[in-house]
């Protein structure tokens, strides 16, 4: 029985929000859609019968669209298409059922930016054409100056002023003195032999009516430092570091005006005298010229940069998909203490990826030494799992009073830092850590009554931006930081609930089209560095072609990312069926399997008690599904039949060689029969619950501790509660002995950790050599916290329609999450009050949800609003004779 309270309010209809494509909270500067698809959300509860579009353009004319039916999701643009640099601004209006118009939005601008190559009138120039290779290089300034007068500019002329910039290498700008962006490591990683980003600055404010200057910092970056492992690879992209920038300014006329800059830049050698993204920074601040970035600087001395025609670099120039990379959290030490070796110790309380800014008075000379790890050991920062990653920044003081500094163009993963030869008592130190990702919107929040699952989630989060640096990679510390295909596979439904990462994705899916084409294959890693690592097409890698675009797709409702990326994952299923001679049973070539079994010894984290190609054959069913559902969206009739046939065949194939008649799977491992619940791999409903006993023992047989690796571990929990066993899901997502993913927590983790025992219970280092304080893989069960702990996802694709059916149990007492959904915020919260479960739903605007209670109770389906649900329930973890969950 269960009684429900409808807490619905408010019907005042506004748009609260107006966003382009997938951007939400993004610039709509500098664009690279010539018409951007249109979303917004509102707060009323009110029904909306159309929506008013107004475009204002440059000249001050207006034109107004109406849209019949109100939908509020990637509204086509019913307007003439952007041209290159155009500027207009938009504003919307809905109406409700009487046609009653609502007040007009605020105006949102929107800037196209240099849509065409052809828009593009300048060379690169460079610092540097070529440098040996195997030791570290320095950083470069270069500047150019003009005068507005020379180019028949008056005071007050300027409507606008833009920079359209890049390099080979990463950069930042300074205009008059000023620097022009918070943006960090611009322009990003990318696959440069086929993209490369292009920022677009408003720098209007900066321009003065006489002589300008503008300045560039340049260093190597991921263009041509070192990058990868076992020694990694230089000059990987070129050997060239340089700059692409081209200033215009538009008039109050609309006449756009290219400032010539090409013959005036000049270059020099910059404070910068050493940087890796791996090593670190040395900058001497003696050497810092005076007002070098402001006009009437004395360049005598610096030297023409080469220019290199842009015809020569084929890659394609486009603005970023995603937000940029900047500083998103200042963290200061929660202890500092001296210790050995003149050195001075902070700990930040929490595990980041970033740097340090420090404010420092000293000699002229002095040189300050930072060092970075993740974790003490014996005593002493534990620097052994960084491999060749020293992680060492130096600065070199100019003596002229306080000093502040933090390095440019380089990133350390660190919870603790030493500060060696502080010119001053350990009371005068002022050091600061700076968290740097990607600037992600924040979207998903979970909470509830048990410390240890808060802090694992907590920990999930961090690890996701601190592994979100202009694109997914597995770690942020170590000689790797690589955008491994596998981790972002098994981790995106996680990272789409925590995170607007549609943009950053979007991009990194790109390159994986482009050099699944040069490798024949997807690469286990992309962009692909051929440092050693085995590039054989490989599953559940390999995999995120397909898997990556769907997540995407059932997040957001876009069916644009699956048309976009359709012949890539084509290209992935294709080539697995050619891979098995048609026959749909992948069993030969390289394979990572289950990585990260926990039984696998330090030395070769490969060795998984699960068949690899048990884990290969399983997969190639996985994705050929999902491509025939992706074809049929799509309207590709022939192809959706043709790969549901591919699946049929592997599906039964699988079965033929992996399944027993009753039920039994090969390897008899957790991992090989989760994926085969999860993935439904079984003939008959007999065999599934047969499997599903022999999960549930195994499970308990190993004491709810974890037995699965980078496979099982994100489908773990579902195979649980599919076979019956939610409170054997619960125990097994709060044990904290090792291995488990509280044991982290009760060993003061604040990320997520590569192996379930990176650090030993005695407080030693794994000693293994891959051993990442860092990862998110594992924490890819917060998803499942979301939906099943706390019982909010979505019914379809897009959040049109929510389900909300939390499963209680754990001993928990209440528990919540809030998702901000394409439609607005959702969120499911619930709490226990001995037999009384009440349940508290809030469903936004333009969504409906199927509530369902716990305990096969009744079901509801709700509008828009707040809804309140009340019945009686107990959970079976509440059975006194259950052994305890964990110490928390």
């Amino acid at each position: 029985m269960s009684t429900t309270t409808d807490i619905t309010t408010g019907t005042t209809t506004a748009i609260s929000e107006i966003w382009l494509e997938n951007r939400r909270g993004g610039s709509t500067l500098g664009i690279g859609e010539s018409r951007p698809r249109v979303s917004w959300t509102t707060a009323s509860l009110e029904p909306i019968e159309s929506i008013d579009l107004e475009l204002t353009r440059a000249d001050g004319s207006t034109q107004q669209h109406t849209e019949a039916g109100a939908p509020n999701r990637l509204l086509d643009w019913p307007f003439a298409p952007l041209a290159s640099r155009e500027a207009v601004t938009l504003r919307l209006r809905p109406r409700s059922d009487a046609g009653t118009p609502a007040a007009w939005s605020a105006p949102l601008p929107i800037e196209a930016g240099l849509l065409e190559r052809t828009d593009w009138a300048v060379p690169f120039v460079a610092p540097s054409t070529a440098e040996p290779q195997g030791t570290l290089r320095k950083g470069y300034l270069l500047r150019a100056e003009w005068d507005a007068a020379d180019l028949g500019i008056t005071p007050g002329a300027v409507q606008r002023a833009r920079i359209y910039s890049t390099a080979h290498g990463v950069y930042e700008l300074a205009l008059n003195g000023r620097c022009v962006s918070d943006d960090l490591l611009s322009p990003g990683w990318t696959s440069y032999s086929h993209r490369l980003r292009y920022q677009t600055y408003d720098v209007t404010d900066a321009i003065r009516s006489g002589r300008n200057a503008i300045g560039v910092w340049l260093a190597d970056g991921w263009y041509r430092g070192r990058i990868g492992f076992e020694g990694g690879l230089w000059d990987l992209y070129g050997q060239d570091a340089s700059v692409l920038l081209q200033l215009e300014l538009t008039l109050l006329d609309g006449t756009v005006v290219s400032v010539p800059l090409t013959d005036s830049w000049r270059s020099s050698d910059s404070p910068i005298t050493e940087v890796g993204l791996y090593e670190g920074e040395a900058y001497d601040a003696r050497l810092l010229p005076a007002g070098w970035s402001e006009a009437g600087f004395d360049a005598t001395g610096w030297t023409a940069p080469t220019r290199l025609e842009l015809a020569a670099f084929p890659a394609q120039l486009e603005p970023p998909t995603g937000p940029a990379v900047r500083v998103t959290e200042v963290l200061t030490p929660v202890s500092v203490e001296a210790v050995a070796g003149n050195r001075i110790r902070l700990d930040f309380g929490q595990n980041i990826a970033g740097k340090l800014r420090i404010r420092v008075a000293g000699d002229a000379g002095h040189v300050v030494t930072l060092h970075h790890a993740e974790v003490l050991e014996d005593g002493l920062l534990g620097v052994r799992p960084l491999r060749s990653a020293v992680s060492v920044d130096r600065y070199t003081l100019a003596g002229d009073g306080l000093e502040e500094w933090t390095p440019r163009f380089t990133l350390h993963g660190f919870r603790y830092a030493e500060v060696e030869n502080w010119p001053g008592g350990i009371e005068t130190v002022d050091v600061e850590a700076l968290v740097v990702h990607t600037d992600m919107e924040r979207t998903g929040w979970f909470d509830s009554s048990h410390p240890g699952l808060n802090r694992l989630h907590e920990n999930v989060v961090w690890s996701m931006r601190d592994n979100f640096v202009d694109l997914p990679t597995d770690c942020p510390q170590r000689d790797e930081r690589l955008g491994w295909t596998g981790d972002i596979q098994v981790f995106a439904p996680t990272a789409l609930r925590l995170f607007g990462v549609h943009g950053t994705l979007t991009g990194w899916l790109r390159d994986v089209a482009y050099e699944q084409v040069d490798e024949g294959h997807v690469p286990n890693f992309v962009p692909w560095v051929d440092c050693g690592f085995p590039n054989f097409p490989t599953a559940a890698w390999g995999d995120a072609a397909v898997i990556v675009p769907w997540e995407m797709y059932r997040h957001d409702g876009d069916t644009r990312i699956l048309a976009d990326q359709y012949a890539s994952m084509r290209g992935w299923v294709d080539l697995v069926d050619d891979l098995t001679g048609h026959t749909g049973l992948w069993n030969t070539g390289f394979q990572l399997g289950d990585w990260l079994d926990p039984t696998a010894p330090p030395e070769s984290p490969g060795d998984s008690r699960t068949d690899k190609y048990l884990v290969a054959t399983a997969y190639h069913v996985r994705t050929a599904r999902l491509l025939a559902e992706t074809a049929a969206i799509l309207g590709k009739d022939a192809d959706a039949a043709h790969y549901r046939t591919v699946a049929e065949r592997a599906t039964a194939a699988f079965q033929a060689e992996y399944i027993a008649p009753n039920g039994r799977v090969v390897s008899d491992t957790v991992t090989a029969i989760a994926v085969a619940i999860v993935f439904e791999l079984f003939a008959t409903e007999t065999q599934v619950a047969r499997a599903g006993e022999r999960l549930l023992h195994l499970v308990k047989s190993a004491d709810f501790h974890i037995s699965t690796g980078f496979v099982g571990t994100p489908i773990i929990c579902d195979a649980l509660v599919r076979a019956g066993g939610i409170d054997a899901a619960y125990h097994l997502l709060l044990q904290d002995e090792l291995p488990s993913w509280l044991y982290p927590v009760s060993m003061g983790a604040t990320t997520i950790w590569e192996r379930w025992d990176s650090m030993l219970p005695d407080g030693s280092v794994n000693p293994g050599d891959m051993t990442s304080f860092n990862h998110y893989a594992l924490g890819a069960v917060a998803d499942f916290m979301h939906r099943v702990v706390a019982g909010l996802d979505s019914a379809e694709p897009g959040f049109a329609r929510l389900r909300i059916a939390p499963q209680p149990g754990g001993g928990l007492t209440h528990a919540s999450a809030r998702h901000q959904t394409p439609y607005g915020t959702a969120s499911s919260r619930w709490h226990r009050d001995g037999g009384t479960f009440t349940l508290e739903v809030v469903v936004p605007p333009g969504s409906t949800a199927t509530v369902v209670l716990p305990g096969g109770g009744d079901v509801h389906e709700v509008g828009a609003g707040a809804h309140s649900f009340t019945t009686t329930f107990r959970a079976p973890a509440d059975d006194p004779a259950k052994p305890p969950y964990s110490r928390w």
